[in-house]
Order: C-alpha cells, then sequence, then structure tokens
C-alpha cells in the first residue's frame, strides 16, 4: 500500500486505512474468504450453520407474532453465502419468505459485486446507510461483523492513560507509539464509562454507532439483532489486536492492506451499552451451546443417513470446527439483543 501520511494515525484511522482505503484496503479489492482468502467463516465451513440460523430466525419470528412484513438485514455479508442459504431454507416457509424484505448492508464495492454473483435474485437489496425509516420489525445478523471494524486502543501508565498511535513518518519503518490523553473527554463523547478499574481499554468507536442506530431502530419497530463473534465476557478488558494473512497471524505494521486486522469482542462492553435503553435486553452464550441447542447434530444425522461415509465423516469433521471447545466452540459468542418485553430465549437456554 502507498502511504501518503506524514503524520501519525489514532489506531482506529490506521486500521481504516489498512482495510477500507478505497484504492487498497483489504477489503475492498478482493475476496479474503475461503482456502484461496486468509479465514474462513462458518457459513463456508458448512450450509447447515447457516440452516440452524434460519431455524432459530422462524422461531424469533414466532415470537414476534409471526409479523405480515419484516426487514432481515445482513450486515457484512462476506461472499454471501449465509445469506444464499437463509434465502434458499426460506423458501420451504412461504409464509415467512413472502413477509420477508431481504437486505445487506455491505461496506465494500469489490464483495457487493461477489454477492451479486453468488445470490442471482432480484429479492435482495444491497443498503450503504442503516438510517432509514423502518416501520416492520427488523431483524440484523451479523456474523463476524464487529471484529473488523477499526478499534481505539488505550493504556493506563502508573495514573495516566495513553492513547495508541501509528507513526507513519517513515514508511519503510512505521511504528507504534502511544500519546497521553485525558481518557474523560473520550468518555463524555461516548456519553459511557469504560475507564472503570481498567488498565486496558479496547473498543470500536464505529460499533457503538451501530448498536445506537440498531438499539433505537429495535426498540422502535421491535425485532432484534443476533451477533455471532469471537470474543470473552470478562468485565476486564485485553489487548487482542491482531493480523492475519493465508490463515497465519501477521505483524499488523507489515503488508499493510495486505492483511486482516482484527480483536476479540468484549461482549460485557456490548452488555453495557445496550444497558443504556431502558427496553432493551441481552441474552448472551457460547457458538457450541448455540448451535447444539438449536439442534445441528441431529439436523446433521439426518441430512448424512443416505450418503457415503466420507461425506459423512466430513460434514461431522466441518461440524465439530463449529462447535468444538477448543475451535470455534467457545471462543464464538453469540449475542442477542432484543426487546425486554419480548421473553424469547431459544439458543440461549440455561445462560
Amino acid at each position: 500500500m502507498k502511504i501518503n501520511k506524514s503524520t501519525n494515525l489514532s489506531l482506529d484511522q490506521f486500521i481504516n486505512l489498512a482495510l477500507y482505503d478505497k484504492n487498497s484496503g483489504y477489503y475492498m479489492k478482493r475476496n479474503p474468504f475461503g482456502k484461496e482468502g486468509d479465514f474462513i467463516t462458518a457459513p463456508n465451513i458448512t450450509r447447515l450453520f447457516s440452516e440452524i440460523i434460519t431455524i432459530w430466525l422462524i422461531t424469533f419470528l414466532k415470537s414476534l407474532g409471526s409479523p405480515k412484513k419484516f426487514n432481515l438485514i445482513e450486515l457484512g455479508s462476506g461472499n454471501g453465502e449465509m445469506m444464499k442459504v437463509i434465502y434458499e431454507t426460506l423458501k420451504n416457509f412461504p409464509e415467512h419468505f413472502s413477509s420477508c424484505n431481504f437486505m445487506i448492508h455491505e461496506k465494500s464495492q469489490y464483495l457487493i459485486e461477489q454477492q451479486k454473483i453468488n445470490l442471482k435474485t432480484e429479492k435482495i437489496t444491497w443498503i450503504k446507510d442503516l438510517k432509514e425509516n423502518y416501520t416492520d420489525p427488523t431483524i440484523f445478523l451479523a456474523n463476524e461483523f464487529f471484529d473488523a471494524l477499526p478499534i481505539k486502543q488505550f493504556f493506563k501508565r502508573k495514573d495516566d492513560w495513553y492513547e495508541k498511535f501509528v507513526d507513519l513518518r517513515n514508511p519503510k519503518d512505521v511504528k507504534f507509539k502511544e500519546v497521553k490523553t485525558n481518557i474523560k473527554l473520550t468518555e463524555e463523547k461516548l456519553n459511557f464509562e469504560i475507564s472503570k478499574k481498567q488498565n486496558v481499554i479496547e473498543y470500536s468507536p464505529q460499533a457503538f454507532k451501530y448498536l445506537k442506530i440498531i438499539g433505537d431502530i429495535i426498540e422502535e419497530n421491535e425485532g432484534g439483532i443476533l451477533i455471532i463473534d469471537y470474543g470473552y465476557l470478562s468485565q476486564k478488558m485485553q489487548n487482542t489486536l491482531q493480523a492475519i494473512n493465508n490463515h497465519k497471524y501477521s505483524n499488523i505494521l507489515e503488508n499493510i492492506g495486505e492483511s486482516d486486522i482484527t480483536y476479540n469482542i468484549n461482549f460485557n462492553l456490548f452488555q453495557k451499552f445496550i444497558n443504556q435503553y431502558k427496553n432493551l435486553d441481552t441474552l448472551v452464550t457460547t457458538q457450541k451451546k448455540f448451535l447444539t441447542s438449536m439442534g445441528i447434530l441431529q439436523r446433521a444425522e439426518i441430512v448424512s443417513k443416505d450418503i457415503a461415509f466420507s461425506k459423512k465423516t466430513d460434514l461431522f469433521y466441518r461440524i465439530r470446527r463449529l462447535i468444538d471447545e477448543k475451535q470455534m466452540g467457545e471462543l464464538f459468542k453469540v449475542m442477542l439483543i432484543k426487546t425486554k418485553n419480548n421473553k424469547f430465549q431459544t439458543g440461549f437456554q440455561g445462560d
């Protein structure tokens, strides 16, 4: 990537440049998903993942009284595989399929073109702005969406806070630096206290903006958002910043624009943010508990009855990747944000 910067950028500005620069940003010029890319997401491991999400969606719609019209918005659709399977599966439930307004919110024009090739339907619309006037219940799906949003990092040194910046003055020697900051000013801007009992602060300003827009929509029109992402639940924030290139960890400051930069979401922080709403509630569990309670193993048994042993073995190997505690099962969390008057708990029982 050519860097035409003669100054320092805050970490989130640097990540935004590396991932979303119009000409050379990582997500703006390639399809990073699958074996040929840098990572594989759950919908590309097995279509059963997306089928289970569809079954969950149908049960959630029943908790909303099976609305005559509803919006289904996927945030960051990757190569479109999850929406493709949801679309195909929902066709088996004509009353919900005809009621559904399918939408995708995608930042990358390159990925939009890939999604259109994969989806091949006129019933799906692509939206740039979430701030539209919704009058129907709206359900958002966010699978590995929030971890791709730029983050800020702050570190406490004795009694002072320092923000992480990236020094770009010498493109051949890009390095991190820390700048002393008044954390109270940051909290005033956020209208949200995040520094209490912390030594590290890691959060995405854009994530909070999305949660605010989505929270307002859900509170106004009913619905919810299902967030599936890797992260943790402890109140103490951690430094989880990392870069991935060709399925391996890489140096964040090298090959800028060629690696994915990501982090682990602190779901406790998301809960605290949503707790500001009087009428919204959160449920959270692990991916293993969510998928197994939704019946992914039973579904696998049914679809594998009449297939060759080698294919059956492959299918269960793929499912194990999704639910094994040493793979995605524990690392990935599933969060539902919904209205408090909706007592729905399917997929989250016992948590």
